[in-house]
């Protein structure tokens, strides 16, 4: 089964996750998410995927960027959550691996195993 991975190379928990995947001999197929970022229908599925129901669970609440636009606010949409990180994919967690109709998130990098068939 194909492992589909949003990645950003210069984060050391992505590196540290997509190390794993490689000492098991699996080559996911990588996306470069700050250059390729997910429209809106990709980070519903991500969503589903991951088994969350609000899109703040995948931001990264750190970035100054997630402060500057106001997103903690709880008044803001589903959707307009959803196009913040869409436009700003610095704001989206990593890392992600996809297998099928599951995911999982790379935190701490030891999460991204059990993607992995028998885990």
């Amino acid at each position: 089964m194909e492992i589909i991975f949003y990645h950003n190379p210069r984060c050391s928990k992505s590196r540290a996750a997509l190390s794993l995947l490689r000492e098991r001999g699996i080559e996911p197929k990588i996306v470069q998410y700050l250059n390729t970022p997910p429209d809106l229908p990709e980070l519903e599925a991500i969503l589903a995927k991951l088994k969350l129901e609000d899109p703040r669970q995948l931001m990264r609440k750190q970035e100054k960027l997630y402060h500057e636009l106001g997103l903690a606010n709880p008044s803001l949409s589903r959707q307009t959550l959803l196009s913040a990180m869409a436009a700003h994919p610095i704001l989206i967690e990593r890392p992600i691996a996809i297998a099928g109709d599951r995911a999982v998130l790379g935190r701490p990098p030891e999460n991204i195993l059990k993607i992995l068939p028998n885990s």
